[in-house]
């Protein structure tokens, strides 16, 4: 989708901190940090938002739940992570390409707003 940050992103249209990429996913560094880690991990095939998942993308979440817990051990999150994914504009959803924060390095509180 070319009108899409995460998209172009995916692509190499833009610029981004790369932490991880491969041929099903892209994991990068938020530009407005919450934690002392926060690493989006995106699909690379563009999916609006958890919503709109089908049973066809369950091969790509199940590697974006792994690489994002591997991503977390690589990154020295020591088993303390939280793992956030909004969908819809309501419940904070910005980016309209389906995403996980993977943020760590801090506690959190529960509830988290």
């Amino acid at each position: 989708m070319s009108d899409c940050i995460f998209c172009r992103i995916a692509a190499g249209e833009i610029a981004a901190d790369l932490v991880e990429s491969d041929d099903d996913l892209v994991a990068f560094r938020d530009l407005h940090p919450q934690a002392p880690v926060h690493v989006l991990v995106i699909p690379r095939r563009h999916i609006a938002s958890l919503a709109e998942v089908e049973a066809s993308d369950e091969e790509v979440l199940g590697k974006l739940y792994a690489a994002t817990a591997r991503l977390a051990r690589r990154l020295g999150l020591d088993g303390n992570f939280r793992v956030v994914t909004n969908s819809g504009a309501r419940a904070g959803q910005s980016v309209f390409h389906l995403h996980a924060h993977l943020l760590g390095g801090r506690d959190f509180d529960w509830p988290p707003g």
